[in-house]
């Protein structure tokens, strides 16, 4: 049986050997900022992690110890920056977890800009008929940059997807209105 000091003084000796320039023979470039050393054995580029999220997952694999609140805001920085089109068609999505959690601010402050400038992307985007009705709401009152008839249009697409009992014909619409 292995004695429970061993693992934990073992995991800070890997750490140690982690921050220890003598003992390297690896040479990983990531970023612009190469991480180098002499007598190198393996020679691994990685130019699209930038070298803090690379020593995140360097304390990981050396230690076993991730902590995935340290990797948010290099997350929330790449999906705004390289995957705005995924964010857009998963706004709803995006939108509910960034305020969730007081984690995600930079996505909140980005989906709430969104919200502001973009909304005909988001009125368009192929969720849209799952957005909550809080979320709605803010869109209609966002609406600036679109004419009424098509915000209007866009309101019964999601009424019409929240209540699928109701008819889709418009004229439809009229005889119930005649009713009531």
């Amino acid at each position: 049986m292995i004695d429970s000091k061993l693992l934990p003084k073992l995991s800070q000796n890997l750490f140690e050997i982690l921050d220890d320039e003598e003992y390297n023979d690896i040479t990983i470039k990531f970023g612009n900022d190469p991480y180098k050393n002499d007598g190198t054995l393996i020679n691994i580029k990685l130019p699209n992690i930038l070298p803090e999220t690379f020593q995140i997952i360097l304390r990981y694999i050396y230690g076993r110890n991730l902590s995935l609140q340290e990797l948010i805001p290099y997350l929330e920085t790449f999906l705004i920056e390289n995957k705005k089109n995924w964010i857009e068609q998963n706004f709803d999505l995006i939108y509910q977890t960034s305020f969730e959690s007081n984690s995600f601010l930079e996505l909140r402050k980005y989906c709430t800009n969104l919200i502001s400038k973009e909304t005909t992307k988001i009125f368009n985007s192929p969720n849209f008929s799952s957005i909550p009705e809080k979320l709605l709401i803010m869109l209609i009152q966002s609406h600036h940059q679109m004419r009424e008839i098509q915000v209007w249009e866009h309101i019964i697409k999601w009424r019409l997807a929240q209540n699928p009992e109701l008819p889709s014909d418009p004229t439809s619409f009229q005889k119930m209105i005649s009713i009531l």
